[in-house]
């Protein structure tokens, strides 16, 4: 069974959370065929315990203003990999060296992941897709 619209939905505004916090490789995976207990996994990492934070800060506000708080949340006093548990939506920021040694990608490999373009996150807002990129201007060049 996919996970949940209402869970993918969930993850994509974790993932947008922590991309507008410059997190480093954020990846959204399905895991409801694996598990019982939640639907999707949010993964990112950050370079250091302080940005840790401050994604981790990001996502609990944005998680916030969808509807929704964690209902369990570890790790955060040390900073080096914080989990978020949203229930349908788990949500973990890790220090680049833990994600480097734990490899929850690895262990999660046989789970679909949920495109996400933090790119587009990046910009503040998705693509509708219906732009015509010969009607926006070019910045940039002196003029």
């Amino acid at each position: 069974m996919a996970a949940t619209e209402q869970a993918r939905r969930l993850a994509l505004v974790a993932a947008n959370a922590a991309a507008d916090k410059k997190a480093h490789d954020v990846v959204v995976l399905d895991v409801s065929n694996q598990l019982v207990i939640t639907d999707c996994f949010v993964i990112a990492s950050a370079p250091n315990e302080r940005q840790v934070g401050a994604i981790v800060d990001n996502i609990e506000e944005k998680m916030r203003s969808a509807g929704t708080k964690p209902v369990r949340r570890e790790g955060a006093r040390e900073g080096r990999w914080v989990l978020l548990d949203f229930v349908d939506v788990v949500v973990h920021v890790q220090h680049v060296e833990e994600r480097s040694f734990y490899g929850l990608e690895r262990l999660w490999k046989d789970c679909p992941r949920i495109p996400f373009d933090p790119m587009a996150a990046a910009g503040g807002e998705e693509p509708s897709g219906d732009e015509d990129p010969q009607d926006t201007p070019e910045t940039g060049d002196g003029q």
